[in-house]
């Protein structure tokens, strides 16, 4: 579904992503690990077209998408829930949701049942302004929003910061679904990394804006993951 290959991005001056290469299986979590600062959140914002590219190529289902704007990459299928979760504070759960539909046909223009079935909180609370809702209520927001645009690929920064435990699990049952029902890719940023390990199919440890380590989750070594975080 993705290939990113031998990207480089820079900010200003400073060159943030150094030849990184990561690949998205349809039916599978590929989970981005490293502590804060080593370019995780410039890799999603640079496959969702945020941040332009100095080098490498990003490629979506076989189609070059490296200098596409992001309203076009949203329209081919890429979804994202940003760091921080960025809903808008006065606008209802329903209108929030209801932003999902800008790229869609109009035969498309509803929120999919899936979107309450995983997160039945949110169909309680359609008329509320999404500023209103607990930390973990927006988290859900976010995804429920991404969801609605029907993605392809699901791109998440980071959905369990700032999240209380039963919250986090129901994301993670929410993550797991969509992968089992193997018509989406998931690209996952992680800091908790007990939640990634149990989420991703593979991964990728980045350091200092590079690729340090790569594999499948049976070659992830836990000791050594928790060793490159906590420097």
């Amino acid at each position: 579904m993705l290939k990113v290959e031998n990207l480089d991005l820079y900010y200003g001056a400073a060159q943030i992503l150094k030849k990184v290469s990561v690949e998205a299986k349809t039916g599978e979590v590929t989970c981005v690990l490293g502590r804060n600062g080593v370019g995780k959140t410039s890799l999603l914002r640079a496959i969702v077209g945020q941040r332009p590219i100095a080098g490498g190529s990003i490629v979506l289902d076989g189609k070059d998408i490296s200098r596409l704007p992001t309203v076009d990459r949203a329209a081919l299928g890429i979804g994202f829930v940003p760091q921080g979760r960025e809903v808008f504070p006065l606008l209802t759960v329903k209108e929030n949701l209801e932003t999902g539909f800008a790229r869609l046909p109009s035969k498309e223009k509803y929120v999919p049942e899936e979107v309450f079935q995983l997160f039945p909180v949110l169909n309680s609370m359609l008329k509320r302004r999404g500023g209103d809702l607990s930390g973990g209520q927006q988290q859900q927001l976010a995804i429920g929003r991404a969801l609605t645009t029907r993605p392809r690929l699901l791109v998440l920064d980071e959905p369990t910061e700032g999240i209380q435990p039963s919250i986090i699990k129901d994301i993670g049952r929410a993550i797991a679904y969509l992968r089992d029902r193997g018509d989406m890719a998931i690209v996952l940023v992680e800091q908790y990394f007990e939640f990634a390990r149990e989420l991703a199919d593979s991964f990728i440890l980045m350091e200092r804006g590079e690729v340090v380590a790569k594999g499948d989750k049976s070659g992830l070594d836990g000791d050594e993951v928790r060793r490159l975080m906590a420097i």
